[in-house]
Order: structure tokens, then sequence, then C-alpha cells
């Protein structure tokens, strides 16, 4: 399969995902501004004229995109690595958690808040109206290991968005004591490790091809 990804950005979570699997999958690096897949040069908005990551292609050469449907494709494509559920209300609290991360935390408070174009007062606006985001996942999180039982896909998602913190100084994880926790706990994981040690190389090399192009 191929995934179509920018560095730290949120298809992270699929490399994540696909790692802790122990997956094969040809990596594809679209470079955020020019849309331009690095490995061949070709334009990706030919592949999803988005211009969106995550984009999947399955082995069957199917087209996903939808950060959400991609982590729970692999993992019904992979059931031995259990990053998913059984039917049922486990299955539907891992929608809930992916719905969540997907609505709450990354498009409701950490896009606005990363838009270097974004007023200073729509981004206040923005901390004021939807940190509480965070208190909900704090709670949630206090005595817990991972978001559900076992470590699913949602995990593999949380932990990238988590990871956004590193760009957005107003939002201090010493604040939300479990989140941090979780955090630094899940960044030793070696799936996560790795993918986060590997896209933090490439996203150096993208900033220094934009300050050389500016």
């Amino acid at each position: 399969m191929d995934l179509y990804f920018s560095p730290l950005a949120c298809s992270l979570a699929t490399r994540i995902a696909l790692y802790e699997a122990g997956a094969s999958a040809n990596y594809l690096e679209v470079d955020p501004k020019t849309k331009i897949v690095r490995n061949d040069g070709s334009d990706f908005r030919t592949v999803n004229p988005l211009g969106l990551v995550p984009t999947l292609r399955t082995d069957d050469g199917e087209l996903l995109t939808e950060n959400a449907a991609i982590l729970q494709y692999v993992a019904d494509r992979f059931p031995d690595a259990k990053l998913g559920t059984d039917p049922g209300m486990d299955r539907s609290r891992l929608h809930q958690w992916l719905c969540f991360i997907g609505t709450e935390l990354h498009k409701g408070l950490f896009i606005p808040i990363l838009d270097r174009t974004a007023p200073d007062e729509m981004k206040s606006h923005v901390l004021k109206k939807n940190l509480s985001r965070l208190d909900y996942l704090d709670n949630h999180l206090d005595d817990r290991e991972f978001l559900l039982d076992h470590f699913t896909v949602a995990d593999a998602y949380l932990v990238t968005v988590i990871n956004w913190t590193m760009a957005t100084p107003p939002i201090e994880l010493a604040k939300w004591p479990a989140v941090k926790a979780y955090y630094e706990r899940l960044r030793a994981r070696p799936s996560i490790a790795r993918a986060i040690s590997e896209e933090f190389e490439l996203y150096k090399a993208e900033l220094a091809r934009h300050k050389a192009a500016a």
C-alpha cells in the first residue's frame, strides 16, 4: 500500500499504526506548500484533489482519505495487531474517540492555533472556548494507560495531535498532568518513538527547503 504523508502532520498517526502492526508500505512525502510528491515530483492533487494527507492507496488500488477512516482500515486490515476493537459498544467508543480527536482537538483547537495567518484575537477566542476539551481529556486519562482498555489507532491519533504542542506555546501540557504523563509514556513506545524520530528529520529538511525558497 502507499501512504501519502507530510512530516509530523496528522498522517503520522497512520505511520504509527502501520509500524505497530509490523506492516510494510510505501511512504510518499507530500510537500504541504507545493503539493508535490517528493518521491517522484508528481502533483499530489492528481491523487487527492483536496491536497490533504493522509491519503492511502490500498493493495487493491483503492484510494482512501480522511484520517479516522484510514486508521480504522489499518486496524481492520491487520487484526492480529489488535489496533481496533470488536463490534459493539467498544467499537462505538473507538469511533467516539476518533471523532473527538478529529473535531474537538485537531480541527477545533490545534489547527486555528497553528495557523500563522490567523489574527491573535481569533486564537485567543479559540483558546478560551476550546481548552475545556483538554480538561475533559485529562479527566478521562486520569489513572488510565490508554483511551480504551488497550492501545488502539485512537491512541496513535491522539499522540500525533498532542505532539503539536511543541509548536503551540499557549497550550502548556503541564496544566493537564494526566495528558502530559500519557504523552510522555506513549512517546517511549517503540512504534511511536520511531515514527516521530523519522518524521522530525524530514520536517527539519522541509523547513530548510522552504526557507531557501523564500
